[in-house]
């Protein structure tokens, strides 16, 4: 039995916490730290058996190292805020701990998203002989280890790809976000980008859309192209790959409160002067918006999140898959008190992490998930609540 630190207890860390504190002959020792103690408590208190909690503030390495190597975790799984990713590398690789987080690292006064800052990390981890898996999410995450699946079972080559992320649920709020708003609207407001033909390119923010026709009862939904991590590393991953879009899609009225707050400038991350100090926008507007751990009672309806996938088969044909997961809102509550977008993301991070600790993910260096072993990861999707399906189609 192992020992997991887990950093980070708003709406995916309590999954997290949940889901690994149910599999104890893996994850034998748990301890649950963030800056607020109180909020790790107070997740402590509804888990199946006991863990430990601690206060932490993972923006100081020199914080968070004494508090690894008094616990020593034989992984830190990282679920607060991207900014801190490096912070917590830094951690891991002085006190000798694989490491796995669910996001790329981000920084506070530019919003760009990209794995090369972490990336730079590779050396350092395998001369130490220490793991650390990037983006073990779901979207990073379960769509990166899709598309190894499918490369690995079904295509020969990967020519085209389009990642679907689709939330129907309705939580009857005016305007709130299902994961951080600061992340999420940081995400939404971005250039659109994606992998063509050899080359990277960029589109006005939600400027292009589609309708896709979702399975499980969901239907046409209309999605719009954004940008999202797991491009960067899958054109890099994926043989074949010549064309690679993510879309979401967003209810009329999340759109129409976020253009609002864009005209008036409250999604803005530079620092602005208020009455005589400086504050950043968007961290006060995350300040008034709902926190999303508190979404799961209020969000009924169900998430689809899954890849389409266009190449050549092992039989040398032109193939179309749909490799998808769909997750009901109130399942997800009714089972660990949240909403499906926590779930979908808490879920693969504890499988990733577990896998680690058997050794099935364990492999110095710094990796994605698509650069490894798929199959007992989605065997784990299945037994851990996130079943997925295939839908085959012939290539149109």
């Amino acid at each position: 039995m192992k020992k997991a630190l887990i950093i980070g207890a708003g709406g995916v860390g309590a999954v997290v916490a949940h889901k690994c504190a149910r599999v104890p002959e893996v994850f034998g020792e748990i301890m649950l730290a963030s800056r607020t103690k109180a909020r790790c408590d107070a997740v402590a208190a509804r888990l199946p058996r006991p863990v430990r909690t601690a206060w932490v503030d993972a923006d100081d390495a020199r914080e968070l190292v004494p508090l690894i190597k008094n616990f020593a975790p034989d992984i830190v799984i990282n679920v607060a805020l991207p900014y801190q990713d490096l912070h917590i590398m830094d951690a891991c690789l002085e006190c000798g701990t694989d490491y796995l987080d669910t996001a790329n690292y981000e920084s506070p006064e530019e919003a760009v998203f990209a794995y090369g800052p972490q990336w730079a990390y590779r050396e350092r981890f395998r001369e130490k002989g220490l793991t650390a898996v990037l983006g073990s999410g779901f979207d990073p995450g379960v769509t990166n280890v899709f598309c190894a699946h499918a490369l690995k079972h079904h295509f020969d080559e990967i020519r085209e790809l389009d990642i679907l992320d689709c939330n129907a649920g309705d939580h009857g709020l005016p305007f709130a976000t299902n994961f951080n708003p600061e992340i999420n609207i940081r995400e939404v407001t971005a250039r659109g980008r994606f992998w063509d033909r050899g080359e990277w390119q960029e589109t006005d923010p939600l400027s292009w859309s589609m309708t896709f026709d979702f399975p499980g009862g969901i239907g046409k939904k209309k999605c719009y192209l954004l940008y999202h991590e797991e491009l960067e590393s899958l054109v890099q991953n994926i043989k074949g790959l010549k064309r690679a879009r993510f879309w979401m899609t967003f209810s009329d009225s999340y759109l129409n409160h976020l253009k609002v707050l864009e005209n008036i400038g409250m999604t803005r991350i530079d620092a602005v002067d208020f009455e005589g100090r400086k504050i950043v926008p968007l961290r006060f507007l995350k300040s008034l918006l709902p926190d999303p751990a508190s979404l799961g009672p209020l969000t009924r309806g169900k998430t689809c999140i899954g890849c389409l996938l266009k190449g050549i088969n092992k039989e040398g044909k032109e193939q179309r898959c749909f490799i998808y997961n769909i997750c009901d809102h109130q399942e997800c509550l009714r089972e660990v008190e949240s909403q499906a977008v926590s779930y979908t993301t808490g879920v693969p991070a504890m499988i990733g992490a577990k896998l680690v600790l058997e050794g099935l993910w364990k492999k110095p260096g710094v990796w994605n998930p698509e650069e490894l072993d798929p199959d007992p990861f989605m065997r784990d999707l299945n037994k851990y609540g996130l079943p997925w399906m295939e839908r085959f189609d012939p290539a149109g």
